[in-house]
Order: C-alpha cells, then structure tokens, then sequence
C-alpha cells in the first residue's frame, strides 16, 4: 500500500522523531516501507530548548523531502487531558515560542517546515497565540484540551476564518472530554464543524484509540473529506512489546498498546498508517475509497501541501 499521508506521526523502529537526525531517518524509514509516501513528525512536550534541537533536527529532513513537515503537539496544552506529555514540560501559549521555533527552522534550511501546532483553547494566551501561527501559516489544530462546546466552536471558527481553510482537531476523542448528551465538549463541536465544513479531524483507526462503530459514525457522520487517519505511531512500531521512552516519559508495550507508567494513559500507537486503512476496511467495513480519501488528499488538504 503506498502513497499514504501521515500528518501525526512520532517514531518508529525503537526511535522517536526529532532525538537524533539517525533515529528520526530510521523512523521515517520505516513508515516509508510499510506505504506511507509522506510523513509528518510530531512532537511531544518539551521544554522550549528541547524543542528547538529536536525541530533543528529534523528541519533538513524536511528540506531534503524525506519528511513532509513537523508537528508540534504541545506544549500549550491542558494538564487535565495531557495524555501521553509530560506534565514538567506543559505551559501557558507563548507566541515567542513559536517565533523562536519559526527561526530556528528558517536557520536549518526549511523555512516552511512547521505545519502544524496542537493546543488548547481555553489556556490564557491561546487567540494570541492562533493569530501568531497563522500568520507564520502554521496550522492550528485544537486537542488535549477541556474546553467547552462553545470555547472550541468558536475557536474553530475563527481559525477557519483567519486562514481561510478549515481548522484541524488532533486526534478526535482522545484527549478530550467524552461527548455527553447534556455537555457535548469539544466533540460535539468539532463534528458540527467538520460536517458544515469549517474542521477537519484527525482519527485514530488502528483498533485500539477508538470503537470499530464510532469509526464508522465519524465516516458517516463527516465524511472522508473532512476526516483524516493518523497513525499517532511511537518509537515501539515496527518492533514490540517491551519498555520505551516518549518525550520525557516511560511507556510500556503490552499486546501492542502502549501506555505511559506512571498514569496508564495510551501513549501513542505501535500500528502504521497502511494498518489503519487496512482495519477500517476490513474491520470496521468502510468503502476502501472513503478510507484511502482519508489517509491520502485529506491530509494532504489539511496541511495546505501540494499533492
């Protein structure tokens, strides 16, 4: 399976993206050969120096096209739904990080490798800070948040209206109040927004984030032009059960799911994109056209890259 797009993608091959440029090539390697034509890298948390090496690192991956962006998931995000981050390394939006970041990119040879940047929207700070990454034509994409159904409404529509393409939700579901039917959360208000137009989510289809049937309600629900599949994939893909390391923190493989140690909260995937598609189709049963949609010119869409 080839051509595949993944825009939310930290590690494989016992490495993390951005660690070392030998790690992060071993990584994006591996993607490659399981299909995956063009990869974005994420990051974790990370204290503002630590995420300047790791972007310095793989900016001549992105200006050499072995990767197609980076992706920064964090550090403004909500302690309360932080997932797999360390919580040490979360703050309040900091648009001088980011124009740090933005010139730390420009100084190793790709200007334009920043795509995207996952926060939350009810943090101090946060309509500065999605005013600064537009203009830098980064990507806001709202997740680890607690935001309310009308904060995260709102938020997603003035990010499609400042840059005139719609807002992104990093990994919907995860990391995010589940939607209850009397305070519909974030996930009420980013389907809204992807059904009328204005979002585009991002989901977990490897089996493990999310239900086989809520899958299928978020295809019917969005359709595959306002979905994209990532593989949210860390340094234990490719590889197996056993004990690794994402960002700052421990994480143990069992049966093929990772989870932090100290919480138990799931710290990434161990599938491949290819694996995603191939569980949608055969799994959850959806029209392999939607699904290959969804892993191939969504992303691609999303992130304003060229096909």
């Amino acid at each position: 399976m080839t051509g595949l797009v993944d825009i939310h993608c930290h590690g494989a091959a016992g490495a993390e993206l951005g660690d070392t440029t030998e790690g992060s090539l071993a990584a994006a390697g591996h993607h490659a050969a399981h299909g995956t034509e063009r990869l974005v890298a994420s990051l974790v948390s990370a204290p503002a120096d630590d995420l300047v090496a790791r972007v310095m690192t793989l900016a001549p991956l992105v200006a050499d096209g072995t990767l197609a962006g980076i992706h920064l998931e964090g550090p403004f995000l909500a302690l309360g739904r932080r997932g797999a981050h360390d919580p040490a390394a979360l703050a309040d939006p900091d648009p001088a990080l980011v124009e740090r970041l933005v010139e730390a990119v420009a100084l190793a040879g790709a200007p334009d490798a920043l795509r995207h940047m996952t926060f939350a929207p009810e943090l101090p700070g946060a309509d500065d800070l999605v005013r600064v990454l537009v203009e830098h034509g980064i990507r806001p994409s709202v997740g680890h948040t607690e935001a309310d159904a009308a904060r995260t409404a709102r938020t997603l529509a003035t990010v499609a209206d400042l840059q005139g393409a719609p807002a992104l939700v990093t990994h919907l579901f995860n990391g995010m109040p589940p939607m209850h039917h009397r305070a519909g959360g974030p996930v009420a208000a980013a389907l809204a927004a992807a059904a009328r137009g204005d979002a585009v989510v991002e989901l977990i289809a490897d089996g493990v984030h999310v239900a086989s049937e809520v899958v299928r309600m978020v295809f019917e629900t969005v359709g595959p032009h306002a979905l994209v599949l990532v593989s949210d994939a860390m340094a234990a893909t490719g590889l197996g059960d056993g004990r690794y390391r994402l960002g700052g923190l421990e994480v143990e493989v069992t049966d093929g799911t990772a989870r932090t140690t100290d919480t138990g909260s799931i710290a990434g995937g161990t599938s491949t994109l290819a694996d995603c598609v191939r569980w949608c189709v055969e799994v959850v049963g959806l029209p392999q056209d939607d699904v290959l949609a969804a892993a191939t010119t969504t992303p691609l869409r999303a992130l304003g890259l060229t096909a």
